[in-house]
């Protein structure tokens, strides 16, 4: 087993007690990613915080040497869904850039912190 933990997420095992992902078998399993500043404080507008939680997984995919391409399944957990899904899958769609991995949407009533609107969840393959 293998930790994956990018440069600038190195707070992730220090502050809360878990790694960005994990290399094993194959495969990578990306901790849920969320939209927070540089700071760490929740992103208030809905676009530039899909939009940080999709750079943040891009992050880990590289930092291990994988891409979008070699997701293999995603899942989300959304606070207020359907307000913003169709904005989230906008979001989504550009950094997926037409590949199609399994994808579950989950309506939850809350996340780890006030304000935020989405987790990413996701497991990619290794190449190689």
């Amino acid at each position: 087993m293998r930790f994956i933990v990018p440069a600038g997420m190195e707070h992730f095992p220090i502050e809360s007690g878990y790694a960005p992902a994990v290399a094993e078998g194959g495969f990578l399993f990306l901790a849920g990613q969320l939209g927070r500043d540089d700071q760490r404080n929740v992103i208030v507008d809905p676009q530039t915080q899909f939009t940080r939680a999709w750079e943040n997984v891009v992050t880990i995919l590289t930092a291990a040497g994988a891409g979008v391409g070699d997701l293999v399944d995603v899942t989300t957990f959304h606070v207020g869904l359907r307000e913003h899904l169709a904005l989230y899958k906008t979001v989504r769609d550009r950094f997926l850039q037409g590949h199609t991995p399994p994808w579950t949407a989950i309506g939850v009533s809350e996340l780890s912190r006030l304000g935020l609107l989405v987790e990413i969840k996701c497991i990619a393959r290794l190449p190689g």
